[in-house]
């Protein structure tokens, strides 16, 4: 059996459970009241509050607690531009943040504020020099986040927060998936992660906002955590997660060293033993325990429950998904196939053995899933003048689309075209990425009466 998708979340870690089971009989009672239950309560919120401040890399008083790292994105974002809206109503972030960062950028969209998203490469990183020409003097906040949670490629946060710094504007930087690798280098200004992450308990998160950084908390606030998470602490929870992430600060170069050759190995072999694959991410700024590809004319929920049952633990950002429909928008901001497409994140301690026995059961169940789609006929392929093909895709959802294409581009002379109709938006990514992999010219797109028309034209 194989679990591996860490970068959503990572097994507790045995030093967390054993803190966790230690601290109910000691951390049950309110921190804020006076008497000896209160007292000892408080000290263990304190020695978390200090040991996760030194794990991160700023003061005691800089660092809260929150219900999670979405609600420490949240309240961070928010919090920044309130501080700073007599500045301006500018945001800047990644097309590639986690959901919780633009998710606040749409909020603040939505209240009347500007947000420009910068773009990325073809492995997902952003050039530290489209951040500076983002700024502008209305610029109240910047978001990056440290390492892609999709396909694991670290970005340049030190550059980056040089730039913003020089311009007087904070970075808020998200630190879920590096955090218990190591701490963020760089002058950020603001800080969010996520216990989860690391081994810790779900449900605590933390931020820490450095000291001249103007915030002013949103909504509804209490006494507790500097009035910057309201409610009552998970005590708990807290002393688990800082002990977590302790144990596994202490464990991560070896653990880093030994996972990033596992990585590496299915880096190098899926593409030679599973044809049409792309592996997508940066191969060397990246962190140790993620790798992602995407494999052509395979559905990606088929693709992950066939996984499933050869016992191994997945996720996608496959647009071929019963929840979304979507293309994933990583994959789509970086311009790479998004059909079939699995991300391998290994906890720490994941076996050697593990990684054998999965590369020797996933050709096996591509091969199956491809063939379970079958090689559909094309439809309603008809030659017109010039030699242009139009292959009718309408109603079809992904793969199919692609494998339709791939079944005419060689019955159309070099130099003719074929032109694809469909309604299904993940064709606007995959399409340009077959021609990528293929070694056609993809045409662009036009309107058509129902869909859009994709118009590849055939190089060799």
């Amino acid at each position: 059996m194989g679990y591996f998708d860490a970068a959503s979340a990572t097994p507790l870690h045995p030093v967390a459970r054993q803190a966790l089971l230690a601290s109910l009989d000691e951390g049950w009672a309110d921190p804020a009241r006076l008497y000896r239950e209160g007292r000892k309560a408080r000290m263990l919120l304190d020695a978390s509050r200090e040991a996760a401040a030194e794990a991160v890399g700023c003061r005691a008083d800089e660092l809260v607690f929150t219900s999670s790292g979405t609600r420490a994105v949240h309240t961070g974002v928010a919090g920044a531009l309130a501080g700073r809206r007599r500045v301006g109503r500018h945001l800047i972030v990644s097309a590639v943040e986690h959901s919780s960062v633009l998710h606040s950028a749409e909020a603040h969209q939505a209240g009347g504020g500007a947000v420009t998203e910068v773009a990325v490469d073809r492995g997902g990183r952003v050039d530290p020099s489209a951040y500076a020409a983002a700024l502008r003097e209305d610029t109240a906040l910047a978001c990056l986040q440290s390492a892609n949670h999709e396909v694991g490629t670290v970005q340049p946060v030190a550059e980056v927060a040089e730039a913003c710094r020089a311009a007087g504007v904070p970075l808020l930087v998200d630190a879920a998936q590096s955090l218990g690798w190591g701490p963020v280098e760089g002058g950020w200004s603001l800080l969010a992660a996520s216990a989860h992450k690391w081994g810790g308990p779900s449900g605590v998160g933390l931020l820490a906002v450095r000291k001249g950084v103007r915030f002013a908390a949103q909504g509804p606030v209490d006494e507790r955590e500097s009035g910057r998470a309201a409610g009552f602490e998970n005590i708990p929870a807290i002393v688990a997660a800082v002990a977590s992430l302790r144990a596994a600060r202490a464990e991560a170069a070896q653990e880093a060293v030994r996972l990033r050759e596992l990585t590496g190995r299915i880096r190098a072999a899926v593409p030679r033993l599973v044809p049409d694959v792309e592996v997508v991410g940066d191969a060397e700024r990246r962190l140790p325990h993620i790798v992602t590809f995407s494999c052509l004319y395979v559905d990606g929920e088929a693709l992950l429950h066939a996984l499933d049952r050869e016992g191994f633990s997945v996720s996608s950002g496959s647009s071929c998904t019963s929840s979304t429909l979507t293309p994933s928008h990583v994959l789509k901001a970086m311009g790479v196939l998004s059909e079939g497409n699995v991300r391998v994140s290994l906890p720490p301690g994941t076996p050697g053995e593990d990684v054998d026995r999965f590369l020797e059961v996933l050709p096996g169940v591509v091969a199956g899933v491809r063939e379970h789609l079958g090689a559909p006929a094309p439809a309603a392929a008809t030659a017109v003048a010039g030699g242009e093909l139009v292959v009718d895709a309408l109603g079809k959802r992904c793969p199919l689309p692609v494998i339709e294409l791939a079944k005419v581009i060689g019955t159309v002379p070099v130099g003719g075209t074929v032109r694809v109709l469909s309604d299904d938006e993940a064709a606007r990514l995959d399409i340009p990425a077959w021609c990528e992999m293929r070694g056609q010219e993809y045409a662009g797109e036009e309107p058509a009466d129902r869909g859009t028309a994709y118009l590849v034209r055939r190089v060799s």
